[in-house]
């Protein structure tokens, strides 16, 4: 019983100083956490920035890189576009936006997803009729290969104040 007792007193040692090395390197990576955070925060918002600019000047080549390849989108009325379709919407005129005003946006990072809901005032044009309209929206991107890619968004009609 003296052994077993030793020997769990010594493991028990080992565990501490285990559990105390791990706690620090949780710390340490935490505070690196912190900073590659609002790193990603950044390019997150840069992202949307960017995004913005090529949406109302219909810059195909942008919106292609900012958006995954599975990328899939649902308007306000639930009905589904790919990638594919929304740059087709674009290169044809269907849809254009002559202007789009965010009046706010929210990043939410957890690890490789980030969550982005917002909201915007836009002006759309669609088949030739324009008119504004306010949304709110809600994106979820993913970091591949070190770089952050809109993968998926859903669009609602914001409720009149």
């Amino acid at each position: 019983m003296e052994k077993v007792t030793a020997g769990w007193q010594r493991g028990g040692a080992q565990s501490e100083t285990r559990q105390a090395a791990s706690l620090r390197e949780s710390l340490v990576g935490a505070a690196m956490s912190d900073e590659d955070t609002k790193n990603d925060e950044a390019r997150i918002l840069a992202l949307h920035e960017a995004g913005d600019k090529a949406l109302i000047s219909a810059d195909l080549a942008v919106l292609a890189q900012i958006f995954a390849d599975d990328y899939v989108q649902y308007n306000e009325a639930g009905k589904a576009f790919t990638k594919q379709d929304v740059l087709n919407n674009f290169r044809t005129g269907a849809i254009r936006y002559p202007s789009i005003v965010s009046t706010g946006r929210k990043i939410r990072i957890f690890g490789d997803t980030a969550v982005v809901h917002g909201s915007e005032s836009d002006e759309v044009e669609v088949d030739g009729k324009r008119f504004a309209v306010r949304y709110v929206y809600l994106d979820v991107l993913r970091k591949r290969d070190g770089e952050w890619k809109l993968v998926a968004s859903q669009l609602a009609r914001a409720m009149e104040k």
